[in-house]
C-alpha cells in the first residue's frame, strides 16, 4: 500500500506559475512510476506527466510547460506549472505505478488548480 498526499493547489493568474508536491508514504524509488494526473469539469481524467527511472514523458498539451521532478527526500515527487492557461484548471491527481507507466494502483485526494484573472 502506498498513501498519496497533494499539495501546493490554489489560485493562479494566466501566465503564472505553481508547484505542486505529492507526498508518498514510502520510497518512490521502490516503484515503477510516478506520475500527475488531472480531471476538468466535465472532461475525463487525463495524464499529465509520469516519472520513471528517470525519464519523464508528458502531455502534449502541457509538454515545454510543467515539469515533474523528484525530490531529494526519496518520497517526494514535484509538479512545476509555469505558464499557466485557463484550460489547466482542474483537480490534479498525484499517482504511484508498481507495473506500468499507463496503469496508475495507487491515487492521493487531488488538489485544486484554478487559473482565472
Amino acid at each position: 500500500q502506498v498513501q498519496l498526499v497533494e499539495s501546493g493547489g490554489g489560485l493562479v493568474q494566466p501566465g503564472g506559475s505553481l508547484r505542486l508536491s505529492c507526498a508518498a508514504s514510502r520510497s518512490i524509488f521502490s516503484l515503477y512510476a510516478m506520475g500527475w494526473y488531472r480531471q476538468a469539469p466535465g472532461k475525463q481524467r487525463e495524464l499529465v506527466a509520469v516519472i520513471s527511472g528517470g525519464i519523464t514523458n508528458y502531455a502534449s498539451s502541457v509538454k515545454g510547460r510543467f515539469t515533474i521532478s523528484r525530490g531529494n527526500a526519496n518520497n517526494t515527487v514535484y509538479l512545476q506549472m509555469n505558464s499557466l492557461k485557463p484550460e489547466d484548471t482542474a483537480v490534479y491527481y498525484c499517482t504511484a505505478h508498481t507495473r506500468s507507466v499507463l496503469a496508475p494502483d495507487y491515487w492521493g485526494q487531488g488538489t485544486q488548480v484554478t487559473v482565472s484573472s
